[in-house]
């Protein structure tokens, strides 16, 4: 019988990570990086901005960080699954969302949820495939 292949598994953490967190920022298996959630927290306070706007582009620059460690961007993203504790607050994300493409969007749900850790308004968490 023929040995079966090793799937590689390379786990991606960002520089700066303070303690031993129970996940990584994300997965990498192939050419598919799973990734984590992420909250849009101010590094100097540990917890989200009063400021939605600031807490957004906290979430998106953490996010675009991950992916560039995969020498990927925000358009190989495929899924995108966000969580938010006030679904008001869909319109401001989607304002915000769509500065961070330049071409197709991926797949999305936005829901509702109940708090999120450090204050946060949203969680964001996606799948994105290399493209060849």
């Amino acid at each position: 019988m023929p040995a079966k292949a090793k799937t590689v598994r390379h786990h991606i953490n960002l520089p700066g990570r303070k303690g031993r967190l129970p996940f990584s920022d994300a997965v990498l298996v192939g050419d598919t990086l799973y990734l984590s959630g992420r909250i849009g927290i101010d590094p100097a306070t540990g917890v989200a901005p009063d400021d939605v706007d600031a807490e957004l582009r906290l979430l998106f620059d953490g996010f675009e960080s991950v992916l560039r460690e995969a020498d990927m961007s925000m358009d190989d993203l495929v899924w995108v699954q966000v969580y938010s504790p006030d679904i008001s607050l869909w319109e401001p994300f989607n304002a915000a969302y769509l500065k961070r493409f330049s071409k197709e969007l991926p797949a999305r749900a936005f829901i509702g949820s109940g708090p999120l850790l450090k204050g946060g308004r949203f969680e964001m968490l996606g799948v994105a495939i290399r493209k060849s």
